[in-house]
């Protein structure tokens, strides 16, 4: 027998060790890099089903190569086909809304107490805020940004926090 048929995916055996070595690290890579929104579970069967496909035209050389590629792109397509869904339901009549008047209306007025309330703050104290909590970036990130350590950038959030909460009603933030 040829080397190449010993090696051969197509034997279910060795596709089963394939399976079984990548499948939870391609399973992680997808979560790590995309979240659970896009069904890492999913993408990793999917693109073992097409391996198998496709076993014949695949190396044992390559596979893990063949595998993180096909996963990366299945999901660079789904996240491509969900901007498109988003752009046609961006396109439906945005003036229907299922809220009382009364609450857009206070929704509007915090919304400018809340603006207000943030111009009260000092520039640090802001910045740290707005860093943490409005793009997500976590402490340390914020100090070796801001060149500060991670104890005045938790001290700035604090009283960022303390502060809006003080002047706004209602003012909650997980």
């Amino acid at each position: 027998m040829k080397e190449q048929e010993l090696n051969s995916l197509c034997k279910e055996s060795l596709f089963q060790k394939v399976y079984e070595t990548h499948a939870t690290s391609i399973q992680d890579f997808l979560s790590y890099k995309y979240g659970n929104q896009f069904n890492p579970q999913d993408t990793v069967q999917e693109i073992f089903i097409k391996l198998w496909n496709n076993c014949q035209k695949v190396s044992l050389e390559k596979v893990k190569s063949y595998l993180f590629t096909l996963a990366n792109n299945h999901t660079l397509n789904e996240i491509k086909h969900q901007k498109v869904v988003l752009k046609y339901q961006k396109i439906s009549p945005a003036s229907v809304s299922n809220e009382s008047p009364e609450f857009i209306m206070e929704q509007k007025q915090f919304l400018e107490k809340y603006k207000k309330a943030l111009e009260n703050l000092s520039e640090n104290h802001r910045v740290a805020f707005l860093l943490n909590k409005a793009e997500g970036k976590k402490h340390q990130e914020i100090a070796d940004l801001l060149g500060v350590t991670r104890k005045v950038v938790e001290h700035r959030i604090y009283a960022a926090f303390k502060q809006l909460k003080s002047e706004l009603e209602n003012f909650n933030l997980k």
